[in-house]
């Protein structure tokens, strides 16, 4: 993942935020904060993701990224922090106004959008990143096997030539 990709994740689980922490001012329930919740979780989904990531990288990531992995570490902490802020925030309304099983209930949605953006999204990501990394190992291997049969096949003409 790029630091772009934590940018949009942040910037769209703020925005959504500010939606929620608006609704709750204006008294609405929770049930029409909805899109704006599922908005959050997502990005706080892509965020863990990113610093998952970011601690186990691929080899793709490794050899191809062009900032530093520490970097992207440190870019998916500071996200992730500010990410728990925003829940500790989210958890004190919800808790407030609707108790503590309305929390507990909101957990457990946030589980299941997590366990879908895996399989939907994160999964998707690898299957990508794995086929453009053997695409260039066995292009490279081809081209290293091309460049080295015709330096054999000029020696062999050397070879006849002498």
């Amino acid at each position: 993942m790029d630091p772009l990709t934590i940018s949009a994740a942040i910037s769209t689980a703020t925005a959504a935020f500010g939606g929620i922490k608006k609704a709750f001012m204006a008294g609405r329930e929770l049930e029409s904060m909805t899109q704006d919740l599922s908005k959050w979780m997502g990005a706080v989904s892509d965020v863990a993701n990113i610093e998952k990531r970011a601690k186990n990288p691929t080899l793709f990531s490794k050899v191809f990224n062009g900032q530093s992995i520490e970097q992207e570490a440190i870019e998916a902490f500071a996200a992730k922090k500010k990410l728990d802020q925003q829940r500790d925030e989210l958890k004190t309304f919800i808790m407030f106004t609707h108790g503590t099983k309305a929390w507990d209930e909101l957990i457990g949605m946030e589980g299941q959008i997590r366990k879908r953006r895996q399989k939907e999204v994160y999964e998707a990501q690898e299957r990508k990143e794995k086929i453009i990394m053997w695409t260039v190992i066995i292009g490279t291997f081809g081209i290293g096997f091309v460049v080295l049969s015709a330096f054999a096949y000029g020696l062999f003409l050397l070879d006849r030539g002498s």
